[in-house]
């Protein structure tokens, strides 16, 4: 009996044991718990991270694909947290619901946070709303081995000090709206997969070391081609640069990679005929070269039928991939040429010097060749004046899409809207004939406007279509590299809620003296009327309920957000006003007058500055609140339904709505243009008109930035939608 007794406390000491040992280790340290408190607050309470209390257990969830939170030793080692919240490159502009953080999220203070899990070797935010740019710290988080990121709206450039990480193997920032170059990532030595696609990098391509299984960086900006020390990736598996603006010819080295198995080049700007003596790895399973400028035949080792590899050659000009699916030759020989830094002008001086140097040979052997070469440069000048005195270059910049993402071999869910992107047509490079014939060699009576920026047309394509065709004159020379540098800007700017740019042309006049150079840009033509004129030309045309009126305002606002993250510089200091904004047959906005800024090389003159040019010497951030102000003039005069005429009109309009938010919901409702009563819900109104004030501020630092004006705004469309749907519309609702 003693003895069971005995045997019966000797086994409950080290069930208790067992259980305060486990139970140590399955508790967070202190520090850590608060932490995940913090992180659940900055996040603003997504509901993956609901439910948590002073009684969770950390490190001992249920399984959830949404979150894991792994421990060691009372410590975080992982942290994977996926939320709900839309990519910038999956944007529906149809989703009402806020997509981003609200404007009192602040990024730096989140990784401040986050960087004291010093343990942490897995962290994974998944499109949760971040926004802002990445900050520099993140590399306190020393341990790391695993980081992603993607779908959120983490914008600027990447920090250099990511690439200090010692033990980092996955790197994942896509789905973001960084832009630049990247950072020289060959410090990373045990880096393995690397997916930076779906953002706004560029013109580089990075600095990679020779570790990596994948490397993902399509629908980026990338030019020039893929660096040469790519032989030297051996166990490289997977690239897809897809979606760029690469030229050169293809490196036929990659298709005999040691390890590949998936090679994606379509989408770019590859040129000249593939050898057909290429030999291919056998693992490669898929090909993709699709959309580009090459000629001649594939190789046989893709060109050949195989149940094993997939291989796609559409739109090149080749002649093994079926007529009916590619370019003549002449197209991608054109094209190709376009690609090039123009050598016309380069040419043309290397022949004067050859033509100075025999001249002076002509003297010393005779007389006879001296008039010979007289004769001859009398002959190419009289080819220069009948040729009018222009050579016109151009370059191929090809409409690119923000971003598809990392995915299986083919992703539908994210398809490139390079081509027909929301209805328009191919970015296109227009030569000076086709431009001439547009507009009827730029008769009078196709002219409907001109400025200090250059003179506008209107013209006609030869497939019928309409279009404005905006004529710019430098006086001064400029290189065609300074050009292509401009012209990369300006080819970017299609959006649905911006007047897009369909093509352009450049002419450089050799002699004449008062103009170096030209561009033509031809912009899409918007048949329809202005905000302007729908607001207070009601009697002809349907007034605007206020559905109608904040979708139309959320257009303008996506514009602008287009217009400051759709580059890599930004445009800035737009002439954003309600007589500048069209609206097209379905009351899509688009705004038709934004600056469009060149680089210093330009000099400070230069007529494509546009409208914002008397601000070019303020910083970029005194431009981004100028632009958020000109939207909150535009957005009080949607509110009121009327044009406001004068600053002083304007500061009184705005004092008394700020009285009226103030006082009663009904002197709110009475400030409202009159012709729209019935149709709003008070608190969408209220919303309205509390960001509208707050970007009206004289403060720059009190303007919200684009984000939250979005924010605000699709709010207010949500409570809109949520009132309508309850069946209030055409009545008052008291709030």
């Amino acid at each position: 009996m003693e003895r069971t007794h005995l045997s019966s406390c000797f086994l409950f000491s080290v069930f208790l044991s067992l259980l305060f040992s486990s139970a140590s280790y399955a508790l967070l340290s202190p520090a850590e718990t608060r932490i995940l408190f913090q992180v659940q607050e900055l996040l603003e309470y997504p509901e993956v991270l609901q439910g948590w209390n002073n009684w969770t257990y950390f490190c001992y969830l249920p399984p959830n694909p949404s979150l894991v939170i792994v421990c060691s030793g009372n410590h975080i080692t992982e942290l994977s947290i996926r939320g709900n919240k839309t990519s910038p490159s999956t944007l529906n502009p149809n989703i009402t619901s806020p997509q981003a953080l609200s404007g009192k999220f602040s990024i730096d203070s989140f990784f401040t946070i986050l960087t004291k899990l010093s343990s942490l070797k897995v962290l994974s935010l998944v499109s949760l709303g971040l926004w802002g740019p990445l900050p520099a710290k993140i590399n306190r988080l020393g341990s790391l081995e695993v980081l992603n990121i993607s779908s959120n709206f983490i914008s600027g450039e990447i920090p250099s000090s990511i690439a200090t990480f010692k033990s980092l193997k996955s790197l994942v920032l896509a789905d973001n709206l960084f832009n630049g170059s990247a950072p020289d990532l060959k410090g990373l030595q045990v880096l393995e997969e690397l997916d930076l696609g779906n953002n706004h990098l560029g013109p580089n391509f990075p600095s990679l070391g020779n570790t990596l299984v994948s490397i993902i960086v399509r629908n980026n900006f990338l030019r020039f081609g893929i660096p040469s020390n790519f032989l030297s990736f051996n166990r490289l598996e997977r690239l897809d640069v897809s979606s760029n603006k690469l030229v050169g010819p293809v490196p036929t080295s990659l298709f005999r990679l040691p390890s590949i198995q998936y090679l994606n080049l379509a989408m770019n700007q590859f040129s000249g005929a593939l050898s057909t003596h290429v030999s291919c790895n056998g693992k490669l399973q898929y090909v993709d070269v699709s959309n580009n400028l090459l000629i001649g035949k594939l190789p046989a080792c893709i060109g050949s039928n195989s149940t094993s590899r997939t291989v796609l050659s559409s739109w090149n000009c080749l002649s093994n991939g079926g007529p009916k699916y590619q370019h003549p030759y002449s197209f991608c020989h054109k094209e190709a040429l376009a690609v090039k830094p123009p050598a016309i002008i380069r040419e043309q001086q290397s022949t004067l010097k050859l033509g100075l140097v025999l001249g002076i040979l002509g003297a010393i052997v005779g007389i006879v060749g001296v008039i010979g070469l007289l004769i001859l440069a009398i002959f190419r000048r009289a080819e220069a004046r009948k040729a009018k005195e222009f050579t016109s270059d151009s370059f191929v910049l090809e409409n690119n899409s923000f971003r598809g993402s990392r995915s299986p071999i083919v992703d539908r869910r994210h398809r490139p809207q390079r081509m027909a992107t929301f209805g328009l047509a191919p970015y296109h490079t227009f030569t000076l004939e086709e431009v001439e014939e547009a507009t009827n060699n730029f008769d009078q009576s196709n002219l409907v406007g001109e400025g200090s920026q250059g003179q506008l047309y209107k013209g006609w394509l030869r497939d019928g279509s309409i279009v404005l065709v905006k004529c710019v004159k430098f006086k001064q020379k400029h290189s065609p590299q300074t050009l292509q540098q401009h012209i990369g800007v300006i080819s970017k700017l299609r959006h649905r809620n911006l007047v897009s740019v369909l093509g352009h042309c450049i002419v450089t006049y050799l002699d004449h003296p008062n103009i170096g150079s030209a561009v033509f840009i031809v912009l899409e033509y918007i048949a329809s009327w202005s905000l302007k004129d729908h607001l207070t030309d009601w009697k002809t045309r349907e007034v605007l309920k206020w559905p109608q009126r904040m979708a139309i305002t959320m257009g303008i606002a996506r514009g602008i957000q287009f217009l400051h993250t759709g580059t890599a510089t930004g445009v800035y200091g737009n002439d954003l006003k309600i007589e500048n904004i069209l609206l097209d047959a379905s009351l899509t906005a688009k705004i038709s007058s934004y600056n469009i800024t060149l680089s210093s090389k330009a000099g400070p003159e230069s007529p494509l500055n546009g409208q914002g040019a008397s601000k070019r010497n303020s910083s970029t951030t005194n431009m981004e609140k100028h632009d958020i102000y000109q939207l909150g003039v535009i957005l009080l005069e949607v509110i009121i339904g009327k044009p406001i005429n004068s600053e002083s009109e304007l500061d009184d309009l705005k004092f008394q709505l700020e009285r009226n938010l103030a006082e009663a919901p009904e002197k709110l409702r009475e400030a409202a243009d009159p012709t729209m009563r019935g149709t709003f819900a008070y608190e969408s109104l209220k919303t309205a008109v509390q960001i509208t004030i707050n970007c009206l501020s004289r403060d720059f630092s009190q303007r919200p930035s684009i984000e939250d004006v979005l924010w605000h705004m699709q709010y207010s469309i949500q409570v809109q939608e949520g009132w309508a749907s309850s069946g209030n519309l055409g009545t008052l609702m008291l709030p």
